[in-house]
Parts: C-alpha cells; structure tokens; sequence
C-alpha cells in the first residue's frame, strides 16, 4: 500500500445530510454523485471517508 491510492466516488446525494457531512465531502472534493477523486489513504482521509462512508464508493488504485 506504499505507492496505492485511493479512489473515492460519491455514489448518494447529499440532501438531507448534516452540515458537517456535506463539509466532509466538500473537503474530499466530491461536488456532484458519480464524481471521483483519488486521495492518499492518510488517516486523516480515511476518518473522512469512514464518515460518509455511506455515501461513498472506494476502490484502491495504483
């Protein structure tokens, strides 16, 4: 997992989210469903994922 990334799509809307979840996923760069944007799996970026991981779909990548 040294040079792996991942892969974070927005799969769910953000209507009827908390405020703090739609900054979560404003922060991952997730605007629109279907977008993805590829982050290093810091434990920063996977406690965000793991917030909205009900509206995520990850997938590692190399």
């Amino acid at each position: 997992m040294a040079n792996s990334k991942l892969r974070v799509t927005l799969t769910g809307s953000h209507i009827g989210c908390t405020d703090k979840q739609r900054g979560t996923l404003r922060a991952l760069g997730l605007r629109r469903r279907g977008k993805a944007r590829e982050h290093e799996p810091t434990a920063v970026v996977l406690g965000m994922i793991d917030k909205v991981k009900h509206l995520v779909q990850i997938e590692e990548t190399e």
